[in-house]
């Protein structure tokens, strides 16, 4: 039988790459990455190489990695996700930190996370913010339950997750922040057939025929729901700025802005709005 350092050769070579090989490998194992330097030789059990072989074949045929393990890591947190979730990706950890830049850090505050899949960005604001009070909608059920078995799993008591599409579940409630990573791919645009997004849910991918479909419905919603001065966040694609900053100023946002990821593209927009709270 194959020791382990054979087994990630040979699943390297099928892959094409190491990195993933050693992914699937460690994660059949449960084990961390500096067992490998010191185990090389082991020769794991009949099961386990049966079990790493099928899930090497599973991403052979192009399933994301994060879904044949059903784990992903965002923040500082190793959530559960699966095909009904997107797949939690670094890029939307800068939308986690301009909201902990606008939220207080040992104060009452109230955040909404619109469409949260997994619950990253709403388990993630609750991890750094105790006191917040924590909203997160979702309109998959399937979803729903995994963020919820995240929030379980990391004892995450300030959040709570409520059935709808974007704002519908939140009739009468107002935030200091709402948080959103929404679908923003054109529908026609050929890489929603290529690659990991070929198994992402289309509904959290595309978004009409210019991919602002939603933006514009929580662009235009969440003034109902947030208090005088609260903000709204959200991601976009990185050729999205110019159209989005339109849409928060007609809108009568203020304080628009767009922050650049670490590739300097544009990737976050938001501002604030100050109607009352009966407008």
């Amino acid at each position: 039988m194959p020791d382990v350092r054979s087994m990630l050769a040979v699943a390297a070579d099928r892959l094409g790459e190491r990195a993933d090989a050693e992914l699937l490998l460690l994660h059949v194992l449960q084990q961390s990455r500096s067992w490998l330097f010191t185990h090389a030789d082991d020769v794991p059990d009949m099961d386990v190489q049966t079990t790493y072989a099928a899930l090497v074949e599973r991403r052979a045929a192009g399933e994301p990695v994060a879904y044949v393990t059903g784990r992903r890591g965002f923040w500082s947190l190793d959530l559960e996700v699966s095909p009904a979730t997107l797949i939690p990706r670094p890029e939307t950890e800068l939308l986690v930190e301009l909201a902990l830049q606008r939220l207080p850090p040992d104060a009452a505050c109230s955040v909404a996370d619109l469409g949260t899949g997994s619950g990253a960005i709403a388990l993630a604001i609750a991890r750094e913010r105790p006191r917040a009070r924590v909203v997160a909608t979702d309109a998959s059920a399937a979803a729903l339950a995994v963020a919820r078995r995240n929030a379980q799993r990391h004892a995450l008591g300030n959040v709570a997750f409520v059935h709808g599409d974007w704002l519908a579940p939140l009739a009468g409630q107002h935030f200091d922040l709402i948080a959103s990573n929404p679908p923003y791919i054109e529908a026609a645009d050929p890489h929603l057939a290529q690659g990991d997004l070929r198994f992402e849910p289309v509904s959290a991918l595309a978004s009409g025929d210019d991919g602002l479909d939603a933006i514009r419905c929580i662009v235009d919603g969440a003034r109902a729901h947030l208090v005088p001065g609260g903000w709204l966040l959200f991601e976009h694609g990185w050729n999205q700025g110019d159209a989005v900053r339109a849409l928060l100023a007609h809108a009568g946002y203020t304080g628009v802005f767009t922050a650049q990821d670490l590739e300097s593209r544009d990737r976050v927009s938001g501002g604030s709005y100050f109607a009352r709270l009966n407008s």
